[in-house]
């Protein structure tokens, strides 16, 4: 197949870029060359920025197009509606937050209460825009190709190249060892996906010609947050003692959740058995498969180890104020 991919090549895109070339599809890239501009140097690549640059694509064709950038509503639809008759099918990565969160029920479905926006014109990333914004990214590609749109909600990515710190902040964590503090949610569920099975379920259903929206989470079974941290345990092998503390505690001295303690989600903010417990059913029927936690976890290790430590993103827990809490706890 033919594949433009709109986006750049830092983490999902550059997991889809490999599963392509291993499958043996020709792939263009359209994004402004940020992003690790000297990785795929077999790849043709066209730069420019997707709010503005369209026209360098010309009247080129392609079997699909896969969007994992579209934020903006007004972009998305600039470029759906530019690739109407050019591309035969459009493929939107999403979000699972696409949801209205109060209304989600535990074990969700692609059908379940969507997100509304205020002010739908509104251009600005928040916690409180974002998941509207996306609803209204969808439309446009699926009011552009009512036919043959694949719409991909992916829940939290991980694995190797993961940009956010989310997951790979407790990685590394236990990778240093000694006192480490966390939310005793152990018994907490807990959803994401490798961006590489990501990949190869998005290419599957774009190779198919799949036409239909799909949660791509996992695992196919209930994870909870204490396996999470027992693998990344076993990957380190290092000596490790967790001081578990109730998430209250955590509030009252203004720890973040999620974004300081990744994966943990209070009652406060959504029901985690809802937010991290989204039925993947349909997806899996349709060949969605998973990779071992541990081997995810391990990959991501090396990444992090390959790194010296160095990893992007700015999720996870400052090591000053961990220390803090921590000689806090011992008062």
């Amino acid at each position: 197949m033919d594949l433009l991919l709109i986006g750049g090549t830092q983490f999902v895109g550059r997991a889809l870029v490999e599963k392509a070339l291993q499958r043996g599809h020709n792939v263009t890239l359209f994004n402004r060359g940020k992003t690790n501009p000297d990785l795929f140097p077999e790849v043709e690549r066209i730069t420019g920025d997707r709010d503005g640059d369209l026209a360098k694509l010309g009247d080129r064709t392609w079997d699909a197009v896969i969007d994992t950038v579209g934020y903006f509503p007004r972009v998305v639809k600039d470029s759906a509606e530019y690739l109407k008759g050019k591309v035969n099918q459009y493929v939107f990565i999403s979000t699972i937050s696409v949801y209205d969160l109060e209304k989600l029920p535990p074990q969700g479905k692609e059908d379940s209460t969507l997100a509304t926006l205020a002010d739908p014109s509104v251009e600005e990333i928040t916690g409180e825009t974002y998941g509207g914004l996306k609803v209204l990214c969808e439309q446009a590609v699926m009011d552009a190709f009512p036919d043959t749109y694949l719409i991909v909600r992916p829940g939290l990515i991980v694995g190797p190249h993961d940009p956010s710190n989310r997951l790979p902040y407790y990685v590394g964590r236990m990778d240093k060892g000694g006192d480490v503090l966390l939310p005793d949610i152990f018994d907490q569920p807990v959803q994401f996906v490798d961006a590489r099975d990501l990949a190869d379920f998005t290419l599957d259903q774009t190779e198919k010609g799949t036409s239909d929206i799909f949660h791509v989470t996992g695992p196919d079974t209930t994870l909870h947050f204490g396996e999470v941290i027992d693998s990344c345990i076993q990957a380190a092998g290092k000596d490790v003692v967790l001081k578990k503390v109730a998430p209250d505690w955590l509030i009252e001295n203004e720890v973040q959740p999620f974004s300081e303690m990744p994966l943990w989600v209070p009652s406060s903010l959504a029901p985690p058995e809802a937010f991290m417990g989204v039925d993947v059913s349909k997806a899996i029927d349709a060949g969605l498969t998973f990779l071992p936690l541990q081997q995810t976890i391990d990959d991501t290790l090396a990444w992090i180890r390959s790194l010296d430590g160095d990893v992007p993103g700015n999720a996870g827990l400052a090591p000053e104020k961990e220390a803090a809490l921590l000689a806090k706890l011992e008062d």
